[in-house]
């Protein structure tokens, strides 16, 4: 069953400045940095922090047009989604649909760590956004 997740992939977590939280999940923490990227689509900046096979998300707008800025402007900073491993996105998007969950996404879209991601609206998730993600699977370069 492909659609089944077999791991929590990552927390994201929406904060207003990377470079004031950072300092906490590094130094604090004791978490490193493996990833780092700006998801244009998105307007937002992500880092990604190593927790064994998991990792946690920082999340920072780029744009107040930002749907990150938009949650924060109502909900604060915080953590913003769980996001699910899977072997095949668009196959978790179709069993949750097919169980009566509405969805953010009907189709897999680009996501951020090279990765493709769908939401389900959390509405129907006891308000927890939830994501699946699936790995890209890597080209050998020639």
């Amino acid at each position: 069953m492909t659609f089944v997740p077999y791991k929590i992939d990552h927390l994201g977590i929406a904060v207003r400045s990377i470079e004031e939280t950072l300092p906490l999940y590094t130094g604090g923490i004791g978490l490193k940095v493996i990833h780092e990227e700006i998801i244009a689509d998105q307007m937002v900046r992500a880092i990604f922090l190593e927790v064994g096979e998991s990792c946690v998300e920082l999340l920072e707008p780029t744009s107040p047009e930002s749907p990150i800025a938009k949650y924060m402007e109502k909900k604060g900073p915080g953590i913003h989604h769980v996001a699910y491993a899977v072997e095949d996105v668009q196959a978790a998007l179709d069993h949750a649909k097919a169980q009566g969950l509405r969805l953010i996404d009907e189709q897999p879209r680009q996501g951020g760590h090279g990765k493709l991601i769908g939401f389900v609206h959390p509405k129907d998730t006891h308000g927890v956004l939830t994501e699946f993600c699936q790995k890209i699977e890597e080209t050998e370069e020639k």
